[in-house]
């Protein structure tokens, strides 16, 4: 199924004027370049802590889909014990739940020790400024889903797929765990339609915010 093509003036932004994204795009990868070599210490002390704390590697690679359907590796900090990906459908099967476009497991039994402190403060998730400095993805944008939630979207929801997924986004800043598949699906449109570089970096101080209080974290 391919995503349907949407009016002239309900592109987005970025799509009506490419140059604007494009400039913006350079601006965010060379951020993500400094960060990545300002917070190489950290990030070197996180890769030991998770190797300390559980076996396995450091690292947790996965497909998702990115822009115009294409496919990338995203890059998080290992917090599940390893071969997580394939317990959960019997968990969803144990917790009569069913596979949706965002899937949401509270008290995850796969997670780790470390894991659930990463996930708390999103600092799993640094590796992904590597996923931007690569161009598969933005500081900010949708979520990034799996192939096989993808296939669940439904007609309105491929829109999202017009920009860039994101490390943060309005559907992080929204709630979250604590949103329905309905309302994140709703949020990363409403992102995707009405897009604006100041958009962004409101976002992006929204998203301190949200960390620190650590507000819908799983």
């Amino acid at each position: 199924m391919s995503a349907p093509a949407p009016t002239a003036s309900r592109r987005p932004l970025a799509v009506r004027h490419p140059w604007i994204g494009a400039i913006f795009v350079v601006l965010e990868r060379t951020a993500c370049v400094l960060a990545l070599l300002a917070l190489s210490p950290l990030l070197l002390a996180i890769a030991v802590a998770v190797r300390v704390d559980s076996s396995g590697p450091v690292l947790f690679r996965q497909l998702r889909v990115g822009q115009y359907g294409r496919t990338f590796s995203i890059l998080k900090f290992r917090t599940m014990r390893v071969g997580a990906d394939a317990e959960l459908q019997q968990l969803l099967e144990e917790r009569a739940s069913e596979m949706t476009a965002y899937v949401k497991i509270t008290d995850d039994p796969r997670i780790t020790r470390l894991g659930r402190f990463l996930r708390a403060t999103s600092l799993d998730e640094l590796p992904q400024l590597a996923n931007v400095v690569a161009g598969h993805m933005s500081l900010v944008g949708p979520r990034p889903q799996t192939p096989h939630e993808s296939e669940l979207y439904g007609v309105t929801d491929w829109r999202r797929l017009l920009v860039r997924p994101g490390i943060t986004g309005l559907w992080q800043v929204s709630g979250r765990s604590d949103l329905s598949p309905t309302e994140s699906l709703e949020l990363d449109a409403t992102y995707v339609r009405d897009w604006t570089p100041m958009m962004d970096l409101r976002l992006l101080l929204r998203t301190v915010k949200v960390v620190l209080t650590r507000r819908g974290a799983v």
